[in-house]
């Protein structure tokens, strides 16, 4: 089955820049239909849509946090990467990376998650 596992630093200064690799095993990130997403969850909130990189390598990423966010991926490793700018305690969460699947452009399902990983930003 496919496995998604998040990497990354757990602590990072403010105004820094957050790099996050979410490593596929069990099946390739350009298999059509597949969309490759970052959700966060921070404390007393819900879940937040991040952005994906699709299957062909197409990019979109919520207008919250566009200007300081960048998706892309390494297809030999089979790996998509996240990079968060300028971050502030604000962007303290836990990090998920997971898979989206649609059926004729139909969004389905979040059919697979890594295991999330934890960002603080402090001083």
């Amino acid at each position: 089955q496919v496995q998604l596992q998040e990497s990354g630093p757990g602590l990072v200064k403010p105004s820094q820049t957050v790099s996050l690799t979410c490593t596929v095993s069990g099946g390739s990130i350009t298999t059509k239909d597949y969309y490759w997403t970052w959700i966060r969850q921070s404390p007393g909130k819900g879940l937040e849509w991040i952005g994906y990189i699709t299957y062909s390598g197409s990019t979109i990423v919520s207008p919250s946090l566009k200007s300081r966010t960048s998706i892309s991926r390494d297809t030999s490793k089979n790996q998509f990467t996240l990079q968060l700018s300028s971050v502030t305690p604000e962007d303290t969460a836990v990090y998920y990376c997971t898979r989206g699947l649609t059926t004729d452009s139909v969004w389905k399902e979040y059919d697979y998650w890594g295991q999330g990983t934890q960002v603080t930003v402090s001083s």
